[in-house]
């Protein structure tokens, strides 16, 4: 995910077709070493290809993915019709506090 992102920070930044030493500087800038191989797959797989065409195509084919929101509220509403018109009471979650073992001691953003 690094690898592409810098290959698009170097699109943005001007760059057409960036080069693997384009996205080399980028990461390095952060201090993150690009794994040679990902980078020249990366370039690979992109090259004699326009970016804004791969990225319609990409969310175009993102469109068509189940989000998941909409067929899950729907699942209970078709069940309560099934099931004679009863619908079951939704689950009321408790929250619950992580203990000193399940607390890790670091935040996913630190």
């Amino acid at each position: 995910m690094r690898v592409v992102s810098a290959y698009l920070l170097a699109v943005l930044g001007g760059k057409a077709s960036p080069t693997a030493d384009d996205i080399n500087k980028i990461l390095s800038s952060v201090g993150v070493e690009a794994d040679a191989e990902k980078v020249s797959s990366l370039l690979k797989q992109l090259e004699g290809k326009d970016l804004q065409e791969v990225l319609k195509a990409g969310r175009e084919k993102l469109a068509s993915v189940p989000a998941g929101g909409a067929v899950a509220a729907a699942a209970p509403a078709a069940g309560g019709k099934a099931a004679g018109g009863a619908a079951a009471a939704p689950k009321k979650e408790e929250k619950k506090e992580p203990t000193e073992e399940e607390d890790m001691g670091f935040s996913l953003f630190d």
